[in-house]
């Protein structure tokens, strides 16, 4: 594995629709299943030296759908199962709050990102942001990241949007695509 200074490069990844299958409101760990090459495709981002962090927004938990704890225990399964594929997520983000609350966190805010940026090192200008919704990649543009609009859970149906020329720099099938385009990309990572 590539070793990094202290500026991290780091893939930010939506969780629901992206690495595991989209259940609306998942509340519970048993609701889990990854996504067909979510791990291979995390291991080689892993394997070339990013730091992969998950951004995610988790209105469940403001609307009473679903405790902290409850979060936290799912945070951990997925973890757990992606730990036994080999695949290390260095950080879990989410935002708790409804989207009419107004807060700095919920994406495309970029609150999340910028805790990454605070508590990991990650250099920004160096980031990618994939996600399923185009809310994920306008949150990545606004950072100055390059964007991958993955066609897993609403991916395919947010690719239609006239608008997603705005926030996609790449669209891809899956995470195993997104691997090759972040690892083949031409440039160096500090």
């Amino acid at each position: 594995m590539r070793a990094f200074r202290k500026s991290q490069s780091a893939v930010f990844l939506d969780r629901d629709g992206t690495i595991n299958r989209e259940v609306h409101y998942l509340s519970r760990p048993e609701q889990l299943e990854l996504l067909p090459g979510a791990s291979e495709g995390l291991r080689s981002l892993h394997e070339a030296g990013y730091l992969l962090v998950v951004v995610t927004n988790q209105s469940a938990v403001g609307r009473g759908l679903l405790n902290r704890d409850r979060l936290d225990e799912i945070h951990r399964c997925l973890s757990g199962m992606l730990d036994a594929e080999g695949v290390k997520i260095a950080a879990w983000y989410d935002c708790p709050h409804r989207p009419d609350d107004g807060c700095s966190c919920r994406k495309p805010a970029i609150g999340l990102f910028e805790r990454g940026r605070r508590e990991l090192g990650i250099s920004l200008d160096h980031a990618w942001m994939v996600g399923d919704r185009l809310s994920d990649l306008q949150a990545g543009r606004a950072i100055g990241a390059r964007t991958i609009l993955v066609a897993t859970g609403y991916g395919r149906r947010e690719y239609r949007l006239p608008q997603r020329h705005e926030y996609t720099d790449y669209y891809a099938e899956s995470l195993i695509d997104v691997a090759q385009i972040i690892t083949e990309f031409p440039i160096l990572r500090s």
